[in-house]
């Protein structure tokens, strides 16, 4: 298989004081020839919302909007709204996104019939202080990648963790939705540190505390992937939401490797199985998308290429992800291809 050509940056910041920072981590939603991107813009101290332009093709900017289209309203997503992935779902486009109040992060969610004027519903993660957490998941402490959840969450030092703990939420973020309901339910990947996992539900409402209490009491039920190979020696999460294709529903994801001057973040690629997406059927031993590039070694956070978007034109898939946190990169390979080589790499489930 190819390695992914790389077509460079295509969406940098400007001197627009909401995008100063940086323009990252897109959400993608291709309409035939219009790939419609919603992107993380980070202005100064870090605070983010989110930005809209329009490609015609998979790379020609015609139009950029001068404002957010999106922002934060709420006291949970104060420090700001990022890394949006959209999907539509009958006749429904829904935004998932990160919520981050300047210590915890949550993942939620947001409705729009038209692109233009979203909906926002709530934080759709479980939302337990560390105590809570840890205790609704003790009983599964043997089990290694649980064992590995918790010392995730544990190991989250700041300044002042020690004076608010008792508000230190577990940290949800990348919940990613499938385009399409599977058994008349919505189907989302989500990672509680370092691992992905899967949660099912008919109405955002069924999402209550005893939903996710009885979810956590059985946690490693919901496991769907964990850390496995050499680039992936930190943690994995999911990255753009997943395609349908024939042989299963091809899933990017982000892999993060931990090297001594720290994190390196790779786009990486698996399939799951159609209608029970819990289930993987192949993985790519190696990422499909690796920081070599000037561009996505050096920014505000180096060495990082984090896939949060996709659209396919002919036979290619177009891969469009946050190059070193502060620019918007995208990089091509065959699909047919990609999925051949997948399909040469079964993948028993070993969790």
């Amino acid at each position: 298989m190819e390695l992914a050509t790389k077509h460079g940056v295509i969406l940098e910041k400007t001197e627009r004081a909401f995008e100063e920072l940086g323009v990252l981590n897109p959400a993608i939603y291709q309409d035939g020839n219009n790939v419609h991107m919603f992107y993380r813009a980070a202005k100064k101290g870090n605070f983010s919302t989110v930005g809209y332009c329009r490609f015609e093709g998979p790379l020609t900017l015609v139009e950029r909007s001068p404002e957010p289209i999106f922002s934060p309203e709420y006291i949970y997503e104060i420090h700001g709204v990022e890394d949006p992935r959209i999907t539509k779902i009958e006749d429904r486009f829904y935004m998932t996104y990160v919520t981050y109040d300047g210590i915890n992060a949550c993942g939620a969610l947001a409705t729009s019939k038209d692109l233009k004027k979203f909906r926002k519903r709530g934080i759709i993660t479980p939302k337990f202080i560390l105590n809570e957490f840890t205790n609704l998941i003790r009983k599964h402490l043997q089990n290694p990648g649980i064992a590995k959840i918790l010392a995730f969450n544990l190991e989250r030092n700041y300044p002042l963790t020690e004076t608010i703990k008792e508000n230190l939420y577990v940290w949800d973020k990348n919940v990613v939705l499938f385009p399409k309901k599977i058994n008349g339910k919505f189907v989302a990947l989500h990672r509680l540190f370092p691992s992905i996992q899967i949660f099912t539900f008919e109405k955002k409402k069924d999402l209550t505390v005893d939903f996710w209490k009885d979810y956590l009491k059985n946690l490693p039920d919901y496991i769907v992937m964990e850390p496995k190979y050499d680039h992936e020696t930190s943690h994995i999460g999911p990255g753009a939401p997943p395609i349908e294709t024939p042989d299963g529903w091809l899933l990017i994801y982000h892999s993060a490797e931990k090297r001594e001057k720290g994190l390196v973040y790779h786009a990486s690629a698996v399939l799951l199985d159609l209608e029970n997406p819990k289930k993987v059927l192949a993985r790519l031993p190696k990422p499909i998308i690796t920081p070599s590039e000037y561009y996505e070694r050096h920014g505000y956070v180096n060495y990082v290429v984090f896939p949060t978007g996709t659209a396919i034109f002919e036979d290619r898939l177009y891969i469009y992800y946050g190059a070193a946190d502060d620019k918007i990169a995208v990089a091509s390979l065959n699909l047919n291809d990609l999925l051949t080589e997948l399909k040469k790499n079964p993948h028993e489930n070993d969790i």
